[in-house]
């Protein structure tokens, strides 16, 4: 999957650290959706642009910290996400840890750990939602009318990070269908976006 196609959101106090981190993407081909600094920030962003993955300082300011958002992150949305930290104390690694992170990138930081962390993350995130769906069955016991073979393969297509305009390439199809599938998948599954969709297909 091209890296413009996957949607980051940078959740980072210290603007000198956030716009290094941008820029380091930006050079990576990363389509940028947005920079939080605080947490207010980070929750609505999350909830608004759909991010794909998410950087996120374990303590940005505001009424919450990194792991918090964490937390929130893991319990509603289908979002992997890497902290950004200088803190190693034994506290604060212990609470990180309970949210199942995709990872750790330790300030200082360079274009090569950026890239590094964010490539296994995505890969191991793509890996683990692809072995939740073992078949068409499985789905159906989550929709309110049974899928099409089509609607699997464009479920399952969309759990190894194939955007819409890559699905409707690889099946030979136009954009409007793919479009005209995902309607109907998000009223069988009773979801309203495609982060809700891989979200209820994980915690299945």
């Amino acid at each position: 999957m091209p890296n413009q196609n996957i949607k980051i959101l940078i959740v980072e106090d210290e603007p000198i650290i956030a716009m290094d981190i941008k820029t380091y993407l930006k050079k990576l081909d990363y389509n940028i959706i947005g920079v939080a600094y605080n947490s207010e920030q980070a929750l609505d962003m999350i909830y608004s642009r759909e991010p794909e993955l998410v950087l996120l300082d374990i303590s940005i300011e505001g009424t919450k910290d990194g792991i918090d958002i964490a937390e929130i992150i893991k319990e509603k949305y289908d979002i992997p996400f890497l902290f950004l930290t200088s803190h190693s104390d034994e506290h604060t690694l212990s609470r990180a840890t309970t949210t199942n992170p995709y990872g750790y990138i330790v300030k200082p930081f360079d274009e090569q750990d950026l890239k590094t962390s964010i490539a296994v993350a995505l890969h191991n995130y793509r890996s683990k939602k692809a072995s939740k769906i073992q078949s068409i069955e499985q789905l159906d016991k989550y929709c309110n009318t049974p899928l099409s073979e089509k609607e699997f393969q464009i479920i399952t297509a969309l759990t190894e990070g194939k955007s819409s305009t890559d699905i409707a390439t690889c099946q030979k199809v136009s954009y409007n269908t793919v479009k005209f599938h995902l309607k109907n998948i998000y009223l069988k599954m009773e979801v309203s976006s495609k982060t809700e969709l891989l979200a209820k297909i994980m915690h299945s």
